[in-house]
């Protein structure tokens, strides 16, 4: 054979291994695995000079998995706090978004080792950097971290010890806003994400002493022990040969911490979930008898909480959404043309976005309180859809009534209360009562207010406990308990005013 012919030869041959080996990846499933990218950096962002891409250093592990598995990563975009949950389901392979490494997932999921330390620190004011040293030096006093994490579990526990007032957010940005405006004392969370918002934002100091210690780690469903053990050996791999330092340096995250715990896990040495911090009480390591028997009170409290906010917003709605009605049906041209604007305005936008930008958005001209912000959102989306039903039921009052009472002399003010009112309400009552059922339901949306009502008081207890089983049932038959005498009172009232007096 000629040298030509050896050579096309050896061509052919890479080029066909190179298919088959693409061939072969093509043909396995990819690694999906879940993360939330709302607040995420830098475990995961959108890139934003690439709003489609995603960058962070869980993001670079992910891939590092994939390609030792030989698969393709594909994200699946979940909410931080049902990744967990969504882990079970089997929505993806494996979570990773800054997830720390507690009893409760030990017990429930198949956990890898640890793969990045950080410290739980306190960021406060510059003010009151020289005054404030540890949790117990913020008696009376606010203090912010996320909902579900160790940092809150630490605060539960320094409520009770010291006095605090714990406050739970959604995201990990909001927390050092509302501390730079005053809403909170203090913010308790991972050194990661305190030091990388210093360096985005001023007006606030991260403390030198460490509240506890933790990892972060990555999630599998537990009957997914042989993946876990692959992913394991990728990491042992990746921590000898420099990658994940090289990955971490990238992020501006690497610390003398991280050597200190690659030699413990090298070494097959055990690694706590939290050191520092007595996790041996955490509703993940008791009964669930006796976890529930000690959430009861606070799941008790957080429902008085809806209650009060939805009769106090739905107050607030009733009076609102009765002179709107009204304006538009007796108001000239402009009042009516100013009142629908309003209520299509209302109806087109979602009511999240207008609990942020009353609670955010006008921050910097008015600081409402939380409760303050929910019970304004919630009345104030609500009036725009009492008011139609007012409206429909204003003018549903048969022409002629309207027309004998003129005729026998009564004012205009005297036929809307004494003729047309009292009738329009009647036929108002029984969708004014759906909305007040739908509106203990909308409540929970306060929570991102920092608002602890019901339905957020029992995420918490569901991610400390595990499952959503229990806490579920309990949160289900709260509701219930507080809307079905509601329906029932309605009901007797239709039936005494249909009845009409005797």
């Amino acid at each position: 054979m000629s040298a030509r012919g050896v050579v096309w030869s050896i061509v052919v041959a890479i080029s066909a291994g190179v298919a088959l080996s693409a061939a072969s990846a093509s043909a396995q499933p990819p690694l999906k695995w879940a993360g939330d990218p709302e607040g995420g950096a830098p475990f995961v962002e959108a890139d934003p000079s690439h709003p489609d891409r995603l960058v962070g250093f869980d993001v670079e592990i992910a891939e590092l998995f994939a390609r030792a598995l030989g698969r393709r990563p594909e994200f699946v975009n979940i909410r931080f706090e049902s990744i967990d949950q969504s882990i079970v389901r089997g929505d993806a392979d494996v979570g990773m978004s800054g997830i720390e490494d507690t009893p409760a997932r030990r017990a429930t999921l198949a956990v890898s080792m640890p793969y990045y330390e950080f410290r739980e620190v306190l960021s406060v004011r510059d003010a009151d950097a020289g005054r404030v040293h540890s949790l117990a030096d913020l008696r009376g006093r606010k203090v912010a971290t996320l909902g579900g994490t160790i940092a809150y579990e630490i605060l539960l526990r320094a409520q009770q010890e010291h006095g605090l007032e714990p406050l739970s957010y959604e995201d990990d940005v909001h927390p050092f806003t509302d501390l730079v405006l005053g809403r909170v004392d203090a913010v308790l969370l991972d050194n990661v994400l305190a030091e990388r918002r210093h360096r985005a934002m001023g007006g606030f100091t991260v403390l030198p002493e460490t509240i506890a210690i933790g990892h972060y780690i990555a999630v599998l469903a537990p009957q997914n022990g042989p993946l876990r053990d692959t992913l394991n050996e990728t990491l042992r791999g990746a921590m000898r040969d420099g990658t994940l330092e090289r990955i971490f340096r990238k992020w501006l995250v690497w610390n003398d911490d991280q050597p200190k715990l690659y030699a413990r896990v090298l070494a097959g040495e055990p690694v706590p979930p939290v050191i520092g911090f007595d996790t041996s009480a955490s509703a993940a390591t008791i009964s669930k008898w006796e976890a529930t028997k000690r959430y009861l009170p606070s799941l008790f409290r957080a429902s008085a909480v809806t209650i009060v906010l939805s009769c106090l917003s739905m107050g607030l709605a009733v009076i609102v959404g009765v002179m709107i009605a009204t304006g538009r049906v007796y108001g000239g041209r402009p009042a009516q043309l100013a009142l629908t604007a309003y209520v299509e305005l209302i109806r087109g936008t979602p009511i999240l976005l207008q609990l942020f930008v009353l609670y955010y958005g006008l921050a910097a001209a008015i600081r409402l309180p939380a409760f303050a912000a929910a019970l304004l959102g919630l009345a104030l989306n609500y009036a725009a859809y009492e008011s139609e039903i007012y409206r429909s039921a204003l003018e549903a009052i048969p022409v002629g009534q309207l027309e004998a009472a003129r005729t026998l002399g009564l004012s205009e003010r005297q036929v809307l209360t004494l003729v047309r009112a009292p009738q329009a309400f009647r036929l108002a009552l029984a969708p004014m009562t759906n909305d007040f059922v739908a509106m203990l339901k909308d409540s929970s949306l306060v929570s991102v207010l920092t608002v602890l009502e019901l339905t957020k008081q029992t995420q918490i207890f569901a991610t400390n406990l595990g499952s959503w089983f229990i806490p579920g049932l309990l949160c289900g038959a709260l509701y219930l308990a507080m809307s079905l005498p509601l329906a029932a009172l309605a009901r007797r009232l239709e039936r005494q005013w249909r009845v009409g007096p005797q």
